[in-house]
């Protein structure tokens, strides 16, 4: 399968260097993974390697509909003709689910950073979207059963035979195993300071957050506070919550990352 690479010019704290679309395919067929951000120079790029791919274009795969991944979808496809759009929800022209297959690629559900989220293997190869980052960790979006639904999506990727993860944002990751067992980890290592935390009586959110989240930039605290807030549902889905934390009211739309 090929593998073509092309990384927006949209870097920030959330999207990091910038957001990465794909253009993957094989002999059969080509498709753009996440079209990203609606930047002409970008999306010129992309229908540039969709029409040097020498395969039939077959449309558009997206790994969940945050802007920083999505909103180049109409004008990419202005550039290489029409072709459906392929997501888990949404004005979408194929609705996909878990272990759908689109070609060479088999759709995998990792809901956590949004509730629509996938992610698509061809082998040893993994396009995470959001769900794996190529530096850093990724936040949880709280809604209900988000984090363990995250956790159980890492755990399934893991038992697969993958060797490399092309991430939505950041390098290409050589080592899959090794990157989803850092993941794991550090959701259990917060987990367990978040405990602490609650066991040194701390209730409010600011205090869980200094006590829990310390290692945390200032300019993330704000999204700090939602992974908190998914953290929190967890304990509470798992009866470990005392019921005097304060819960934070975390509006409807995830900022773009």
């Amino acid at each position: 399968m090929r593998v073509v690479r092309l990384r927006a010019e949209n870097p920030g704290p959330f999207t990091l260097e910038g957001t990465n679309t794909y253009v993957v395919g094989d002999t059969e067929g080509t498709w753009v993974v996440d079209p990203g951000p609606a930047l002409p120079a970008h999306l010129d790029a992309v229908a540039s390697a969709v029409a040097a791919s020498g395969a039939p274009w077959r449309g558009v795969l997206l790994t969940h509909d945050h802007a920083d991944h999505a909103d180049g979808i109409a004008d990419l496809l202005t550039r290489t003709g029409p072709a459906p759009v392929h997501a888990a929800d949404g004005p979408v022209d194929v609705r996909l689910a878990d272990g759908d297959a689109i070609g060479p690629l088999t759709v995998v559900a990792t809901p956590g950073h949004a509730p629509d989220h996938l992610a698509f293997v061809a082998g040893p190869e993994l396009f995470s979207g959001d769900a794996v980052l190529g530096r850093g960790s990724v936040f949880v979006w709280p809604s209900p059963g988000a984090l363990r639904g995250y956790l159980a999506a890492l755990q399934r990727l893991r038992a697969l035979p993958l060797e490399r993860i092309h991430p939505g944002h950041g390098p290409l990751v050589e080592d899959a195993r090794g990157k989803l067992a850092e993941y794991l980890a550090h959701r259990a290592a917060r987990e367990q300071r978040l405990l602490a935390a609650l066991a040194a009586g701390h209730r409010s959110a600011a205090a869980l957050l200094d006590a829990a989240w310390s290692d945390v930039p200032e300019h993330l605290r704000p999204i700090a506070a939602v992974t908190l807030a998914a953290h929190l549902d967890k304990l509470g889905e798992e009866d470990r919550l005392p019921v005097d934390v304060e819960r934070l009211e975390i509006g409807a739309d995830p900022p773009s990352a």
